[in-house]
């Protein structure tokens, strides 16, 4: 008797049962009895599993994340102030009121946290430091407005000052009012993968153009008209709409995006006209704030200080924070601030005294004399300017998140107690160039090609791919391309398949890409449009370079580390600039771990790549056991068993990755380890120390814990348990890119069960005169269904009218449903459309629904 354990484990509940079989002599078990069942229900918020369900990244804990986020930012600029507290304090720049609030650390002491630009008097009124500065700016808004009658703000000597600290001397304690003020705004630092622009083809630009005329250009697209809008410029921008829009004589702002060829210039079409597109963004859009604050600055020819400062002169009632400028790029900020202290270093000796500046580095990094040596050349800008205030802290690793490779560990000696630790080495980055070989040639040993029969398809790979030579040529070929399809597959020149192309197939899908070596047709496509001979490519050059661009994650960094690459390898100076606009590479990783990955290669390599000189010699050892048939422990039966054929060193070549594993490492996809657990209280034991949100994802992880509770609770009161049976919910296996899909597919096919429903209605009303409807059979609904998919298969496009009427349809919206004669027009259509695939007549839909046409299911 064995009793079995079944389980449906989904995201809202785990169904189970008990089943009782006996052990036939046959090794067949026989269900006897379904001993017990139930459900045990998941405690989980409704609004949580639809947020999984539709594949949204929202936890459980988003908005603690989110708080903790804020957090960290505002203890970042706090930090930044204390450091920047200690070296103005050292160098004698901050007011007295001010320096005596701070402790040794450069915090403000306890209760006390005074501004910078004001101080208590004896009464306790406060008063404004920078006074003469404040009536130098009144003196110059007096004269651009001497009618004007309103306060001005003290808080706007600050843009004076900015202004006036380009060209002339100010205070030591205003500038550090300037540089305690630049803390707070900082400016948006964008990292590579972060790049709106990664495109090297294309080129954005922010333009306000004023509208010169408005033409109808007699095309049509659904119920709106194409219109021409002609700009001040000359530009034609085509817009689409059901009224013609009143824009003459107005100032319209865009996004434009022009694409160019690999040499930089202007991409042009058939008619000789660039190509670029205009994107109109709404007022709120975050991209045309951004772009048209920049554009404006750039235009201006001013700092961004400068800039604020001389708007505000010109128009006083001009609203600073929010609306005159909102979100722009750290470097505005950063060059300005630079300029200012390169400037002042000029008038105030501080800035250059070498001592004071050994004083402050010494102050900050006490403990770090490796970093005090490599900056003590600098000066008071690097240290001001990069060290502190814009210094960016480079993002964690989270190694930890990434799995460890099933074949390969190092070991730890512990020095106190003498025990040894093994870890797991973490698996490769799918960019990484041998993961891309390595997948490639598991690509081209399982391609196999069919030639189409009526009964069953032919197996033909032999005589398109009949040796090595054709195996090796077919992978140089994918192996400069970024991914592959059937159609481009049966293209290639070798197989000569131009004319009959269409009665041949792969054995993937069809309709599908596949990734090649995508790593490689990147770095080659770079290095045609630098004008760089292919040539220099090697495995080594190739790495290097993948390295440079995969880790480096900030953009001048990133200058900076291809600069030094292509001086080391004698290249042009279209390299770094090619290559600096290179997109940034995917953290995704693959099953194995470089180490594994080095050592599989050579078994699956074949023609040149394959060289007995890469094989690793722990596998050299074990190749010359399997062939002599000598005796090794290392070596399990099952391994001689699968490689019995293989009788020579030169016949470990273009092996299936679970040969190579087997020969290897003894296993393929087989467990190393398996946790036995002999009773409840292991599974208890478990759950005690199992670690809170160390799945990252809290409903995976409650649903296991619950898993565990639900198994540990059966085996106690049923006693022990010989087989589970697991059967997963949809939800639980895949991804929340695919649960989403999956998620919008189904709203789809509901919508669509409701049209086919509404549709049925309307026929079985005797005016349409069709015989035999049954609106809620769902036999019919698929006739229909089918009926349907052939109508649209048989034409390209679809009428306006009929596309509106398919729009109508829509769950708890009665308004939008579309009209008795809407129905009869979609009616008359598909008859006129539909034609039967045996008599190429059309099939008149009053017969549709009886015994005169019947499904037939043919694949």
């Amino acid at each position: 008797m064995k009793r079995i354990l079944g389980l449906d484990l989904g995201t809202n509940s785990i169904g189970w049962a008990g089943l009782l079989a006996e052990l036939k002599d046959n090794g067949n078990l026989q269900p006897l009895k379904i001993e017990a069942a139930g459900s045990r229900i998941i405690p989980m918020d409704a609004a949580v599993l639809g947020d999984f369900d539709r594949g949204n990244s929202i936890s459980q804990t988003a908005e603690r994340t989110r708080l903790r986020g804020a957090r960290h930012l505002l203890e970042r600029c706090k930090l930044r102030r204390e450091r920047f507290h200690r070296v103005l304090d050292i160098l004698g720049f901050l007011p007295t009121h001010y320096s005596q609030a701070l402790n040794r650390y450069g915090q403000f002491n306890e209760g006390k946290e005074p501004k910078l630009a004001w101080r208590k008097d004896e009464t306790g009124k406060h008063i404004f430091l920078f006074t003469n500065s404040f009536n130098e700016m009144l003196e110059e808004f007096k004269a651009a407005h001497p009618e004007f009658d309103k306060k001005i703000p003290y808080d706007w000597t600050i843009y004076y000052l900015r202004k006036k600290a380009l060209s002339q001397k100010i205070s030591k304690e205003e500038l550090a009012w300037i540089l305690l003020n630049y803390n707070q705004k900082r400016g948006y630092y964008q990292l590579r993968d972060e790049d709106e622009n990664t495109n090297s083809n294309k080129k954005t630009e922010y333009h306000a153009l004023k509208v010169i005329a408005v033409e109808d250009s007699g095309e049509r697209k659904d119920k709106n008209t194409w219109y021409n809008i002609e700009l001040e410029n000359g530009w034609i921008y085509r817009y689409a709409s059901n009224v013609q829009p009143d824009w003459v004589g107005k100032t319209k702002e865009f996004i434009v995006t022009t694409d160019l060829n690999d040499d930089g210039t202007f991409k042009k079409d058939k008619e000789g006209n660039i190509r670029r597109t205009f994107r109109s963004p709404k007022e709120e859009d975050w991209t045309l704030i951004k772009e048209r604050t920049q554009s404006d600055i750039e235009n201006s020819g001013k700092s961004v200080g400068a800039y604020i400062y001389d708007t505000i002169l010109q128009s006083p009632s001009q609203k600073i924070r929010g609306k005159l400028v909102r979100t722009i790029e750290r470097k505005f900020y950063k060059d300005e601030l630079r300029r200012i202290l390169e400037k002042q270093t000029e008038f105030h000796s501080e800035l250059q005294d070498k001592a004071l500046y050994n004083a402050c580095i010494e102050e900050l990094y006490p403990s770090n004399e490796a970093y005090r040596q490599n900056i003590a050349n600098r000066n008071f800008t690097y240290l001001l300017v990069d060290d502190i205030l814009f210094y960016q802290r480079p993002l964690k690793t989270k190694k930890s998140l990434i799995a460890n490779c099933p074949y390969e560990e190092y070991t730890v000696i512990d020095k106190a107690t003498g025990e040894e630790k093994r870890y797991g080495i973490k698996c490769i980055a799918k960019s990484h160039p041998l993961y891309q070989e390595f997948r490639l040639w598991q690509f081209v040993d399982n391609l196999h090609i069919y030639k189409k029969e009526p009964a069953n398809d032919i197996d033909v790979t032999h005589e398109f791919l009949k040796d090595e030579n054709d195996y090796v040529a077919l992978f140089n070929w994918l192996n400069s391309k970024k991914t592959i399809n059937q159609k481009a597959f049966l293209s290639y020149k070798t197989f000569n398949l131009k004319k009959s192309a269409g009665s041949y197939r792969w054995n993937y899908v069809e309709d599908k890409n596949y990734p090649c070596n995508e790593t490689r047709a990147q770095i080659l496509s770079h290095l045609s449009k630098a004008n760089i001979s292919p040539e220099v490519l090697t495995p080594e050059f190739e790495e290097d370079l993948w390295h440079i661009l995969y880790s480096v994650e900030d953009k001048q960094e990133l200058t900076k580390a291809l600069k030094r690459f292509a001086e080391k390898k004698c290249l042009n100076h279209l390299f770094v600039e090619t290559f600096q606009k290179f997109p940034p590479f995917k953290k995704e990783y693959g099953a194995y771990s470089a180490k594994a990955i080095k050592k599989l290669l050579p078994l699956m390599r074949m023609g040149e790549y394959w060289a007995i000189e890469n094989f690793d010699k722990n596998t050299l050892e074990r190749i010359d056991s399997i062939i002599t048939g000598e005796y090794d422990d290392r070596i399990k039966n099952r391994v001689r068993d699968k490689a019995i054929n293989l009788t020579d060193i030169t016949a470990f070549k273009a092996l299936p990755l679970w040969l190579a594993c087997y020969i290897v490492y003894n296993r393929h996809s087989e467990a190393k380890e398996i946790t036995k657990w002999t009773s409840p209280d292991d599974v208890q034991n478990y759950l005690n120390s199992f670690k809170q949100h160390s799945l990252h994802n809290p409903i995976v992880e409650q649903v296991i814990t619950e898993t565990l509770r639900t198994v540990r609770d059966i085996w106690k009161q049923y006693g022990n348990i010989d087989e589970i049976h697991l059967e997963l919910g949809r939800e639980m296996k895949n991804p929340a890119d695919k649960r989403k899909k999956m998620t919008q597919q189904i709203l789809e096919n509901e919508n669509a069960n409701l049209r086919i429903k509404k549709l049925l209605m309307e026929f079985a009303s005797p005016e349409f005169g069709i015989e035999n409807v049954r609106p809620y059979s769902p036999s019919q609904q698929e006739i229909l269904r089918i009926y349907e998919d052939g109508v649209f298969a048989s034409t390209d496009k679809l009428p306006e009218e009929i596309e509106a009427v398919l729009k109508k349809f829509k769950e708890n919206d009665t308004k939008k449903q579309p009209t008795r004669s809407e129905v009869l027009r979609y009616k008359l259509w598909m008859e006129q459309k539909y034609r039967s695939p045996y008599t190429g007549q059309p099939i008149p839909l009053a017969k549709l629904f009886t015994p005169a046409y019947e499904i037939e299911h043919i694949i």
